[in-house]
């Protein structure tokens, strides 16, 4: 009985707030400009490995620039020109690589930047520009040590500058489950990282669940943000409705980011460079990856009333 009055509590409160963010999305719409400088990419993650699906699902859908992830590496390193045919022949910009992971373990930092200066090399040839950069050496059974964040802007400082090189940027992911989770985390990586190398790809959807204000981190970094990660979150899941922690990335719009809020600080700082829009998973089985895309691009061309 008592787990029926919560789910029920939950769906009253969820129903209320839903309400309140309506009113305040409307609002704010309201108060965007008709034509920002941002430019909308989607990322291939949702689509599971099967990017060459993704490629056309998303140029059949109007978008003009997508992020790939590592795993194109494998089957195209020796053949980028192909992969390069396919998103040209699909007219969609390689808006973004993800890079994968950094290594802050002394006896790996020549490997892992090794590793990423061959994707940016990889990138080039595709005519991208920019590389993604995460970690997951975040300790299970403590907070991360300053030092040991601080040791993660030092060798992505060395990728930065070597990608610099070849004419790509390197950007930080900050992500949840990872050094730089929470803001405090975040902002002693990014005052450790060298502007002349390293820029910030603010995922507004894991700042958000850190803890965070993702419309306020717009403004707070605005002279290092590259890209950003356009996405939404729920929390507390609805069938997880006690406990705080449990989130799932949802389409944009149906969680607890206020993506108008960071629009309007995007306009504010004259941004002009990417918004990827990112879901790691379908949210329901039901969907299809093409059909929260749609779902993504109805609440960019129609809610905020942006173009693709």
């Amino acid at each position: 009985m008592q787990d029926v009055v919560n789910r029920r509590q939950f769906l009253t409160t969820a129903g209320l707030s839903t309400l309140a963010l309506t009113a305040g999305v409307n609002q704010l719409v309201a108060g965007l400009p008709k034509k920002l400088n941002l430019k909308i990419a989607y990322s291939s993650i949702t689509w599971g490995g099967n990017d060459a699906q993704a490629i056309a699902d998303l140029a059949a859908l109007g978008y003009r620039g997508i992020q790939i992830r590592a795993n194109t590496f494998g089957p195209y390193r020796a053949k980028p020109s192909e992969l390069k045919a396919l998103l040209d022949q699909h007219k969609l910009t390689l808006a973004m690589f993800s890079s994968g992971n950094v290594e802050i373990d002394p006896a790996k930092e020549q490997s892992t930047i090794d590793m990423h200066v061959a994707h940016a090399s990889f990138v080039k040839a595709l005519g991208g520009s920019a590389i993604q950069l995460t970690n997951s050496a975040r300790p299970k059974d403590r907070l991360p040590t300053t030092d040991e964040l601080k040791r993660l802007a030092t060798v992505m400082n060395e990728i930065g500058k070597q990608t610099a090189d070849l004419g790509v940027q390197a950007t930080y992911h900050n992500h949840m489950s990872q050094l730089g989770e929470t803001p405090e985390e975040v902002d002693v990586i990014v005052q450790a990282m060298n502007p002349n190398y390293m820029k910030l790809e603010l995922d507004i959807a894991h700042y958000k669940q850190g803890g965070g204000q993702p419309e306020k981190a717009v403004k707070q970094y605005k002279d290092l943000i590259y890209a950003l990660h356009l996405k939404d979150t729920m929390s507390p899941r609805p069938d997880k409705p006690d406990d705080p922690k449990a989130y799932k990335f949802v389409e944009l719009g149906r969680g607890n980011v206020n993506v108008p809020a960071v629009i309007k600080a995007l306009d504010d700082i004259n941004f002009s460079g990417w918004g990827i829009i990112e879901l790691d998973g379908v949210p329901e089985t039901d969907k299809t990856p093409a059909q929260c895309a749609q779902i993504n691009k109805d609440y960019i061309t129609k809610t905020l009333k942006l173009n693709l």
